[in-house]
């Protein structure tokens, strides 16, 4: 009873897997998902007779299926040059699946949500710098300091720097102006961006020290600007004759300004920012924090493209700043250019890093990571330490080279296999600190599950295996057209003529014209164009005068092939009106120089890229009966109803 129970079971799930099979050819089955995803990809959204569609498309996937299967046939898949292809393919795309998509997309959000707004900031920083001081104290002072500050909120930060129980460590605090997104390290960005306007921080460490951040105020993003300066360098240690000379000049070149002198010309003349004088004092494109607050405060109240500030004083000199224009933050999430450039910028930020460490962590789970839990790591640096300091194996030890560090899915990875690595790192005195090993591991490992995953990316991830094979069979196809179909009848000149001569009725022309096309890079061209022809001039005198920005062809042409938006009212003799291209702002026109009526016959030549394109199907369609007959099609008439109903 129980195996006919189990044979049963057996027998229904067969019957499931078949009835899912939408198509044979030969010994090879499509399923309905396959399909299904060929068509979702590649359908065109039109309204009328859904089965009819759905038919006509499953027409066209069989004869690609039974294309690709000739291809395989003659082994075209082993050429050199479709596994090259497929192998940049391969690296190309790649890259986009050894990421978590979702995790970055978190950041591109959060990042989106932070540029909306500016942040004017001040900062205290207990400093960790000075090796003799006691990191527990430099603790105290700033919780001392953040706890003060909590109490009193009308102290600023510079004063409680002057707290006399600050005065024994080393510490700073400054105004750090307005900053936005990624104007800090990540860290400090986020601790920043969880205050509320006049809030405080709690002491934050990182690697020099204990910082505290006050929220002063904040504002809608002024977004990034481009503008140029004249920079009029003046030392801190500047005597007065110095300060008097440079003021005078200053005022000099400020005054020639106001009487409409070339802003980038006086900057090559006189700027002494030597990174940007050449280039007529124009700085990169920047925006909120990129530089001294005053000197951001005094280039973004500049109101308008053009304007240019008074003289003022910075730390470095003096400045005359010219406003040359102002993108503002984009506050459309659906704005594809502004995500996108939101996206660069996260993918070349440090926080990246979360999304490829929660990454590594899927990777781990998904390979079957496990780790020799009877290695004891201090016995695995001291080996380390004698084989990459002294280049030989440590003796007395429980390890050597052959012992398993770890496995990804039975694959083994050894001491050894870990020594050659980190040798390679020798030459990096920090890498090989005894407390640095423990990181240089966490780099192995997701190294070696890195590169363990994508060898092997096909069996963790569907949609990579799907592109690929896409690829690969959109390139055999490529291949065996060209071979079967395209070259033969572009080449066969014996097999073109016989098959116009004998089609030679389908080849007439419809109503026609003998008709000179001119094609001009804009409207006013095409227009001046046209007068010229009325005045009798050639078409080739105004093609070479015009220096490429014409060009002109004459022959033949179907009415229909003529751009023209009234084509009843043609004549001989005729010069239409110019037609611009929306989308390039080019304009073309013709003059009619004979009409002809409609049926007349063409001949070989005249009808030959047409008599190719037939030539084309017909090979086409007699190579497909020979597929065919050797992989005969059945479709499952009871699937495709599923699709259609």
């Amino acid at each position: 009873m129980k195996k006919f129970l189990l044979l049963l079971s057996f027998l229904f799930t067969v019957s499931v897997i078949c009835s899912q099979t939408l198509f044979t050819y030969g010994p090879n089955a499509v399923s309905k998902d396959e399909f299904l995803r060929a068509y979702n990809k590649n359908k065109v959204a039109a309204g009328g007779d859904a089965g009819k569609a759905i038919r006509e498309y499953l027409n066209l996937y069989i004869n690609f299926k039974l294309k690709v299967k000739a291809a395989q046939d003659i082994r075209l898949d082993t050429l050199e040059s479709q596994k090259n292809d497929l192998q940049n393919f391969r690296g190309e795309i790649q890259g986009t699946y050894l990421n978590d998509e979702a995790e970055t997309e978190k950041l591109v959000n959060e990042a989106f949500i932070r540029s909306q707004k500016d942040i004017h900031v001040a900062y205290l920083f207990f400093s960790l710098a000075d090796a003799g001081t006691d990191s527990n104290k430099i603790y105290q002072a700033a919780q001392n300091a953040y706890t003060d500050l909590l109490h009193n909120s009308t102290t600023t930060f510079s004063e409680e720097i002057q707290h006399p129980a600050n005065q024994s460590v080393k510490a700073i605090s400054a105004d750090a102006g307005f900053i936005t997104v990624f104007s800090l390290p990540y860290q400090f960005e986020n601790i920043i961006y969880a205050l509320h306007p006049g809030e405080i921080s709690k002491p934050h460490l990182s690697k020099n020290g204990y910082s505290i951040f006050k929220n002063i105020e904040e504002r809608k993003a002024v977004g990034k600007i481009k503008a140029a300066q004249i920079l009029f360098a003046l030392p801190p240690d500047a005597d007065e004759v110095q300060r008097k000379n440079t003021k005078q000049t200053v005022d000099s070149v400020y005054s020639l300004l106001k009487q409409g002198a070339d802003f980038a010309v006086l900057a090559k003349d006189f700027s002494n920012d030597k990174l940007t004088y050449m280039n007529g004092g124009a700085l990169p494109e920047f925006g909120a924090g990129k530089y001294e607050p005053a000197f951001e405060t005094k280039i973004f109240s500049l109101q308008k493209d053009g304007e240019i500030s008074e003289p003022f004083l910075s730390p470095y000199g003096y400045h005359i700043i010219k406003r040359i224009s102002l993108t503002p933050v984009s506050t459309n999430r659906t704005d594809p250019q502004a995500m996108y450039a939101i996206k660069q910028q996260v993918l070349q930020n440090e926080r990246i890093g979360i999304a490829k460490q929660k990454f590594l962590i899927t990777v781990l789970q998904r390979i079957g990571y496990k780790k020799n839990a009877a290695i004891n790591e201090t016995g695995l640096w001291n080996y380390t330490d004698s084989f990459v300091i002294a280049n030989k194996s440590l003796t007395g030890s429980a390890l050597n080279d052959k012992t398993i560090l770890f496995s990804y899915n039975g694959q083994k990875i050894t001491v050894g296999d870990w020594l050659q690595y980190a040798k390679a790192f020798r030459n990096s005195s920090e890498s090989y600190k005894g407390s640095s090993y423990k990181k240089l591991m966490e780099k192995y490992i997701s190294f070696t599950a890195l590169e363990y995953y994508s060898k092997r990316l096909e069996n963790y991830n569907p949609e990579y295996k799907y592109q690929l094979q896409e690829f690969k069979d959109g390139n055999l196809l490529f291949e065996v057209m060209e071979r079967n179909v395209w070259s033969k009848a572009s080449e066969d000149s014996t097999g073109l003529k016989s098959y116009y001569i004998q089609h030679k009725n389908q080849y007439n022309w419809m109503q026609s014209a003998d008709a000179i096309l001119v094609s001009a890079a804009s409207e006013k061209l095409a227009q001046d164009a046209v007068q010229q022809l009325k005045k009798g001039r050639s078409w080739k005198q105004i093609m070479d005068e015009s220096g490429s920005q014409i060009q002109v062809d004459s022959a033949r042409y179907e009415l229909t092939q003529i751009p023209v938006k009234d084509k009843s009212n043609l004549m001989e003799g005729t010069i239409t009106l110019p037609v611009v291209n929306e989308t390039d702002g080019t304009a073309t026109f013709v003059k009619i120089i004979r009409l002809y009526q409609p049926n007349q016959p063409r001949n070989f030549e005249e009808a030959r890229g047409l008599v190719v394109n037939d030539y084309q199907s017909y090979l086409e369609e007699k190579w497909l009966e020979t597929i065919k007959l050797k992989y005969p099609v059945t479709i499952n008439e009871k699937v495709f109803q599923s699709l259609v109903h």
